[in-house]
């Protein structure tokens, strides 16, 4: 995987996505090498953000590398630069592009004309790191991700469909409820229904929360109104309002059933404090496992270690 981009989850084989996760839970679990020693990895930010920021940086620097942060108001990424030139000027700098961007062409533009690695940490349509960090969490929890029930409630989103993506590839059986309006789109749900014929997963939609989580391993929501989509926040609160990840919702699911969501979360929208709070939460075993998750991506991409 070396010199490698990472911009999708769609981006891995099944057998890719599997060495991602076992490079990243050896790493965890044994140490990790300073492989990236008197490298550089460049943060291109044009959303803010807490994990995703803080995990590349500790990562790279545990990795024994070094991470420049380069927020939107100092690049002016595709307005004060063409994202072309960006990707050429940063190529000779660093080792590496991480960028959190609006619109995923420009990770595409970015990747296109960059001569190093670029590493999709999010943009509206993909957000494959959380969903790297996600499968680490399941595999943690319940052995595997093969066979496990996953219900996703919610907006079928950036991170919806990233999850849907990796846990299809990987032999989960994924179900997402969203009301009408927010699906995933028609191409997602496409994606997700392939890579389930090939790894004996299933994919499904159903327009009821109560469907969707009777009997899942795993249940998981994200906010019902994502950066960007402020405008249409009352909008979204009616649409959403049945919705709602509650302890009587996550009675339906399994005894041994997690509850996830990526965070940040909008208490008392999209879930309660009872649910993240209570002994189902898994949501910052999550959060940690973006580092683990991540440092892996950086290790099997940029080092010239051989797994």
């Amino acid at each position: 995987m070396r010199g490698r981009d990472l911009i999708s989850i769609a981006d891995l084989s099944a057998e890719e996505l599997e060495l991602v996760l076992s490079v990243a839970a050896r790493l965890k679990r044994d140490g990790y090498p300073a492989a990236l020693a008197g490298r550089s990895l460049a943060l291109l930010f044009e959303k803010p953000s807490l994990r995703t920021r803080v995990s590349f940086d500790v990562a790279m620097q545990q990795l024994g590398g070094h991470a420049v942060y380069l927020p939107q108001s100092e690049v002016g990424l595709g307005q004060r630069e063409p994202v072309a030139d960006v990707a050429r000027v940063l190529s000779r700098y660093v080792h590496g592009i991480v960028a959190r961007t609006y619109a995923q062409q420009t990770l595409l533009d970015l990747a296109e004309h960059a001569s190093v690695p670029v590493i999709n940490a999010l943009s509206d349509d993909e957000h494959p790191c959380q969903a790297l960090a996600d499968l680490l969490t399941i595999v943690e929890c319940k052995g595997a991700v093969r066979g496990v029930r996953v219900a996703f409630v919610g907006d079928g989103n950036n991170v919806a469909r990233s999850l849907v993506q990796g846990g299809t590839l990987a032999g989960a059986h994924v179900t997402v409820s969203s009301p009408p309006g927010y699906r995933l789109s028609e191409e997602a749900m496409l994606e997700a229904e392939e890579f389930a014929r090939a790894s004996g997963g299933s994919f499904r939609t159903v327009q009821s929360p109560q469907e969707a989580v009777a009997d899942a391993d795993v249940v998981y929501t994200d906010v019902w109104t994502s950066m960007g989509q402020e405008q249409s926040y009352q909008e979204r609160q009616r649409a959403f309002a049945q919705y709602r990840v509650t302890p009587e919702l996550m009675t339906l699911a399994r005894p041994d059933a997690i509850f996830m969501h990526d965070l940040p979360a909008h208490r008392g929208e999209e879930t309660v404090d009872e649910v993240i709070e209570g002994p189902q939460s898994v949501v910052f075993d999550q959060a940690e496992n973006r580092l683990h998750a991540q440092r892996a991506v950086l290790f099997l991409l940029m080092s010239d270690v051989r797994e």
